[in-house]
């Protein structure tokens, strides 16, 4: 199986002018009204006093937390609502004989859309995303209006945060009468060695307007913008309103796309009618094979690999669903340093920009549809509209999608409740029919929590791999179980932790039958707690080191996605109020990586790693379990104040080892070793009071666009520099320039303090203010403030 992928638009830019095609960033100046309005479609309708705001804009994310919202604690105790949409907008009158397009990337959810007055359409599914013709309406050289009704007044209707509002992009796109199709090409590659690659270029030619005679040429250009393959078509002729150009181009000696290095090719097609361009369409591809083995797993370009990947939700923590492509790119540069190599969208379509960036970065990707089919998991979730939308919004996904290089799998479906229902031998198959209609180069998948041999989907032989959510205890059955498939860990683990909190001991394992659902008890009764060792994990799951410990093991077993790789908002498994986030990530709300995240990095990377908790603060006496996470070495020895608490070695599958010592205060200091010499050394000193701030930025120079952002760490030290594990001082910011404070965060799963604020108590030391670059250069001048503490002042240039 080979493939060679594709992106349609590229949404890195504002404005992506081609000849013959410009696309417009149509995010700036819309005006917002919550809540309903009689006659808010109206042209003539007075705007004037609704807010002013440029999309992507998530209204949730700016209310109150309470668990009587209608959402409730499950979807984020936010509030949700009825919203309007307005922008008036010109289109020069020089754009008459053009064709004018609205894409949208994703509005959440129930959507009705007018331009002057007109209806164009209605599309239920938040998810996913879709373009509307305004040119029969506009009036061009003259006002436009266009306004986006979003209703998510229904709740509940996710398991999870979803967000309201146009929360993804929108674009507006101008072509000739005569121009490559919505989601127009379609990029494979049959043959792929080392020494050459089949290109096949389908093009799908949309007419306006009766043709003759028209050129359609296709040129591939490597990564330094040299043109290695050309093809033209002379003389077509297109008679139908869509029509298919296919063209075969061969690339000498291919550099391979793969997750160590993810190369990107471009395609440039052109349109022509004698000597007038009438289209340019740009397309970015990857060139790599794979394929998926019942015995040897998943096998990319000729070599084996282990799927390393998370499962991961929408929204960006503190910022809400509002897609911002800078977060976006913040958490997949934390989930690589840690090793990991795949994402699956859990449990729905996700933005565009999430992968193009797993374009570029070199991630395999599960592309999943939907949460439910025609049964729901809650009272008005897409079940509602599955039998009417099911066929036109998978279609949407698989042609907006198909072209990517790190799209691998195809998922149909999450923990569908038809897996016990005979419904599921008519609905799989139907599904499966309109991915391979359209796709027939990946695999389909369902995520599967009854994977066995009931299972109505698996019978029915719709998809090619079998996934498994959870039942790990049946990995090395599998086999026996379903002889001759192929297995994939669609969902894996379902471990807790709170970063920062340790409860001891730490080998006392907590889930079914052992109150797992009994929250630890938080010292100053601040809500439910779980403790940041490896030793507490749903019943349907198990904990991080047991299920790579099975994982590691077995070729046949292709990979896994972890649930999660961040914490998300809604789904406080297991405690519900006062929670509002989960406790499953690896990485908390904020970013901040929670201990496990070392393990995998010892297990996943090949860099060296050596990391021993928890803190060195505690009760004089207290008996306390040191861990350490290690790699590249045979041993490590602990010392307390200079002295040897001994050598630890792991036996066996240990993935980690521990020391039970008493506490008394002072430096703990980790030696790692192999063959005697020294690889890394870990240093944890007992912290003083807390004395002041320190502020460190990811990112000091960002670009004026509006939309950059810097993730600013907030730390609260000692007198001496170090961390303070227990401080929960209130941090005020101030700041000024060219940027604003876009959100504040700490990691809390239970803090219900606004994030959209100005301060934010520090979370076990911890917390993060999101800086939001203007559309000036210049700099930004951020100031963090407590009482009794030293504040602290950085600075940000904007370009």
């Amino acid at each position: 199986m080979a493939l060679l992928f594709a992106l349609v638009l590229s949404p890195f830019y504002a404005v992506k002018a081609q000849p013959g095609r410009t696309i417009l960033d149509f995010d700036k100046g819309w005006r917002f009204h919550l809540g309903d309005l009689k006659n808010a479609e109206s042209v003539s309708l007075n705007d004037q006093t609704w807010r002013a705001l440029d999309l992507p804009h998530d209204w949730s994310i700016e209310g109150t937390f309470s668990k009587d919202n209608p959402a409730k604690p499950e979807g984020g105790a936010l509030p949700g609502g009825l919203g309007w949409y307005r922008k008036t907008f010109t289109v020069p009158a020089a754009d008459k004989n053009k064709i004018i397009y609205i894409d949208f990337d994703g509005v959440y959810e129930k959507s009705d859309v007018w331009i002057n007055g007109h209806h164009l359409g209605f599309r239920p599914n938040g998810y996913i995303s879709f373009r509307y013709e305004l040119t029969s309406y506009l009036h061009f050289g003259g006002k436009n209006v266009i306004v986006v009704k979003v209703d998510n007044s229904i709740q509940p209707n996710s398991r999870w945060y979803s967000g309201s509002g146009i929360y993804r992009n929108v674009w507006l796109v101008k072509t000739q009468k005569i121009a490559v199709d919505h989601w127009g090409s379609y990029v494979t590659t049959p043959k792929v060695t080392t020494q050459s690659a089949d290109v096949l270029i389908s093009t799908k030619i949309r007419l306006k307007m009766p043709v003759s005679n028209v050129s359609v040429s296709t040129t591939i250009y490597d990564a330094q913008g040299k043109a290695v393959a050309t093809k033209n078509l002379d003389n077509v002729n297109l008679s139908d309103s869509v029509s298919t150009a296919n063209q075969t181009l061969t690339v000498k000696t291919p550099t391979l796309w793969s997750i160590e290095k993810p190369y990107l090719y471009k395609a440039v097609t052109k349109i022509t009618q004698g000597k007038t361009l009438l289209d340019t369409y740009t397309t970015p591809i990857g060139i790599r094979y794979f394929e998926f083995d019942a015995d040897k797993g998943f096998i990319l370009n000729g070599k084996p690999v282990k799927i390393l990947g998370v499962c991961d939700h929408h929204d960006l923590g503190s910022l809400g669903s509002a897609i911002n492509t800078r977060a976006l790119e913040r958490q997949l540069q934390i989930l690589k340093e840690m090793g990991c190599n795949g994402i699956r969208t859990s449990h729905n379509p996700p933005a565009p920009e999430l992968l193009d960036l797993c374009d570029k970065m070199g991630f395999i990707v599960m592309d999943e549809a939907f949460d439910c089919w025609e049964k729901g998991k809650v009272d008005y979730d897409y079940h509602l509209y599955f039998k009417q939308w099911h066929k036109r919004d998978l279609e949407d996904q698989i042609l907006r999608d198909r072209n990517h290089p790190s799209v691998f799998i195809w998922s149909i479906g999450n923990e569908i409740p038809q897996q016990a229902d005979t419904a599921a031998l008519r609905i799989a198959p139907e599904l499966a029919r309109i991915v391979h209609s359209l796709d027939q180069t990946r695999p389909i998948t369902t995520a599967n929590d009854r994977p066995d041999t009931t299972n109505q989907i698996v019978k029915s032989g719709a998809i090619d791999l079998i996934g498994f959510n959870y039942h790990h205890q049946f990995y090395e059955k599998f086999h026996t179980t379903f002889p001759g498939k192929k297995f994939i860990g669609t969902e894996t683990t379902s471990a807790l932790e709170t970063r920062g909190y340790y409860e001891m001991p730490s080998d006392s394992i907590r889930r079914w039958p052992i109150a797992w659902d009994k929250p630890f008890s938080h010292p100053k009764n601040l809500g439910n707690v779980v403790s940041a060792y490896d030793n507490v994990s749903a019943p349907w799951g198990s904990l991080h080191e047991e299920t790579w410990k099975l994982m590691k093991k077995h070729d046949y077993l292709s990979g896994m996605y972890i649930w999660t790789g961040f914490d998300y908002l809604g789904e406080p498994t297991p405690y519900s109020w006062p929670s509002r986030s989960s406790y499953f990530g690896i990485i908390d709300l904020a970013g901040f990586p929670k201990d496990v995240y070392y393990m995998y990095q010892s297990e996943w990377t090949d860099k060296p790693v050596l990391h021993i908790f928890p803190h060195w603060n505690w009760q004089p006496g207290k008996t306390v379990d040191i861990w350490a996470y290690y790699n590249h070495a045979d041993e490590v020895e602990l010392f307390l104040n200079g002295k040897s608490l001994g050598v630890k070695k792991k036996q066996g599958e240990d993935l980690h080892v521990m020391w039970r010592i008493p506490f008394e205060p002072g430096t703990l200091k980790a030696v790692s070793r192999l063959n005697g010499k020294v690889v890394l050394t870990q240093t944890i000193n007992t912290a003083g009071k807390a004395a002041k701030i320190e502020l460190i930025a990811d990112r000091s120079n960002i670009k004026a666009d509006g939309k950059d952002l810097s993730f600013v760490t907030v730390r609260i030290l000692d007198k001496d520099g170090n961390l303070v594990p227990d401080a929960e001082n209130r941090v005020n910011f101030k700041i000024n320039g060219q940027g604003f404070i876009a959100s504040v965060d700490n990691g809390d799963p239970v803090s219900h303090d606004p994030f959209k604020a100005s301060y934010r108590k520090a979370f076990h030391g911890l917390a993060l203010a999101i800086i939001q670059a203007k559309e000036k250069a210049g700099v930004v001048n951020l100031t963090a403030e407590s009482d009794g503490l030293a504040g602290a002042t950085l600075v940000i240039r904007t370009k």
